[in-house]
């Protein structure tokens, strides 16, 4: 369907027009068609740089990603996880057996699944964690932490995601570090993560949401002329070991809880 915001000749004007055929299509006017017509996508393009995909994104007209009915989504993991044979999941996902229940680490806390699917824990159990925990266990893959990093974009379908992961989890979690100075050093503490050395990086802060999902957040506060910048990247196992979706809704989940946090403290 044509898009009234985005013309092929927007795009156009964005692209190297060697006709390259990187993209597998005869000329960079034809690919730059292709993507307002939904038939190709921005990040098929390998010349294009992040912000220009980034912007793309938020002006071409697509189906925006459909909020999953959560009840009926838990039910379906649920079920799933009635099929999972514990014993032989465990040690791939980093669990452990108690009682004929996996027990899961969450930032420091330890989550109980029983073979229905059910998830207790001295927390108050919430969507976000639950439906994230659940698709874990059933994932059909399962990968060793690499301790290699890599961004959102970069995990398989991170790309039709990158606005939302953007506007929802990286931009809100920068906003609250600008605002609550001693907010990441207090995560370190609330939830056991830890800190490593990053290139151009105040701070940079290791969490595992998930046993096998490290998350790393790097923090730089603003300096004089220079506004604060922050960035949320992954270990390059979680690609494997969890669906975009549930990546996305875990990282949205986390920031949300960081906002309690801060709101506490004020």
């Amino acid at each position: 369907m044509h898009n009234a915001k985005i013309t092929p000749l927007d795009i156009y004007k964005l692209l190297p027009r060697t006709n390259c055929g990187k993209c597998i299509l005869p000329s960079c006017l034809a690919f730059a068609s292709a993507v307002v017509a939904g038939r190709k996508k921005a990040g098929d393009c390998p010349e294009l740089s992040g912000e220009q995909l980034t912007e793309l994104f938020g002006r071409i007209s697509r189906p925006a990603p459909k909020e999953i009915d959560q009840a009926e989504f838990i039910d379906q993991l649920e079920k799933k996880t009635a099929r999972i044979d514990f014993a032989a999941v465990a040690p791939l996902i980093g669990a452990e057996i108690k009682d004929k229940r996996l027990v899961i680490n969450s930032l420091g806390r330890d989550f109980f699944v029983d073979q229905q699917g059910r998830v207790t824990s001295e927390c108050h159990i919430i969507p976000w964690v639950k439906a994230p925990l659940l698709s874990y266990i059933t994932h059909q893959t399962h990968g060793e932490i690499t301790g290699n990093w890599i961004s959102f974009r970069e995990i398989r379908g991170g790309i039709d995601w990158q606005g939302l992961f953007t506007s929802r989890c990286e931009t809100p979690l920068k906003k609250l570090a600008d605002d609550n100075p001693h907010l990441l050093t207090d995560i370190i503490d609330l939830f056991q993560g830890r800190t490593i050395d990053w290139y151009q990086a105040d701070i940079a802060l290791i969490l595992y949401p998930l046993p096998k999902i490290p998350i790393l957040i790097c923090y730089q506060a603003p300096d004089d002329d220079l506004a604060s910048a922050l960035t949320i990247f992954f270990d390059e196992c979680c690609a494997t070991n969890l669906h975009i979706k549930s990546i996305f809704t875990l990282c949205s989940g986390l920031v949300q809880m960081f906002a309690k946090i801060a709101e506490h403290h004020r």
